[in-house]
């Protein structure tokens, strides 16, 4: 374990022990996190005793759930899910690659992410293929981009309005509620106007943190956002480090088959 991994691992021990951190995300959708990034990934958070959750790359990524199923991961959220035919796609790739045993260990989420999402909802909840769905998370980040606004917007009026109903269905289905996109500091006003018992958790791009707001806590709740968002700077630079030295080997691999070239054709000048 290097240097920088070390600091991640004291940084997320001490984001699950002060902070109600339970699991971190890898996702092959907008990261297109790689298989050794996982594995690596996957390693230091069971040193810590937290879980994995990885968000495939779309509502039947065949690979992705394969992959997901082989690191062990936790949770499983399907991106982008706008339709009852979407979730439906999803739940039956699911069931393509998971036994009825295996469903038992795993929790299948999806995201509920965009205007046309929100439309769709109450088919989207109303499905017969909600038996085998856990939860949902509200992406705020795209749902503000379907709406024509930038990120910025993630901590508005209208978006809070919209979390709020989405949150309240799910929830009346009996669903694990949760909530990202563009969480910041800036976002603990956002989320301490949510009634009581809506919101399960909430997350960064890459942690995830178990929510029960209490009013005597804005700081604690605002420190443990700024160590999620410093975990996630130093596990990208751990990540471009890795990804520098296989670069470099495959650097001086590239010479040394140019100089050998070089020479062959020396030898055979004139046979070739």
């Amino acid at each position: 374990m290097n240097k920088i991994e070390k600091k991640i691992l004291d940084l997320l021990k001490n984001l699950k022990d002060e902070h109600n951190v339970f699991s971190i995300k890898a996702e092959f959708e907008a990261e297109g996190t790689r298989m050794e990034e996982l594995m690596r990934l996957k390693d230091i958070i069971d040193k810590v005793g937290l879980k994995l959750t990885v968000k495939i790359g779309g509502c039947e990524a065949i690979k992705d759930l394969y992959e997901a199923k082989i690191i062990g991961a936790d949770f499983i959220v399907a991106p982008m899910i706008e339709s009852e035919f979407g979730l439906r796609k999803f739940i039956n790739a699911v069931k393509n690659n998971y036994d009825n045993d295996e469903l038992q260990d795993v929790k299948f989420l999806i995201n509920i992410e965009t205007i046309t999402s929100y439309k769709n909802i109450d088919d989207i909840l109303g499905s017969n293929y909600l038996s085998y769905l856990n939860g949902i998370v509200i992406g705020r980040g795209d749902f503000a981009e379907s709406l024509g606004f930038d990120r910025d917007y993630v901590d508005s009026d209208e978006l809070y309005n919209y979390t709020k109903e989405i949150l309240k269905k799910a929830k009346e289905k009996n669903l694990i509620c949760g909530m990202g996109g563009g969480v910041s500091i800036n976002s603990v006003e956002f989320l301490k106007k949510l009634p009581d018992g809506l919101l399960d958790f909430f997350e960064t791009r890459k942690v995830i943190f178990k929510y029960n707001y209490n009013k005597d806590e804005d700081t604690k709740l605002k420190n443990g956002i700024y160590k999620a968002l410093n975990f996630e700077l130093l596990w990208l630079k751990n990540k471009s480090n890795l990804y520098h030295k296989l670069s470099k080997e495959d650097e001086n691999r590239i010479k040394k088959l140019q100089n050998r070239l070089k020479y062959l054709v020396y030898l055979l000048k004139g046979k070739i």
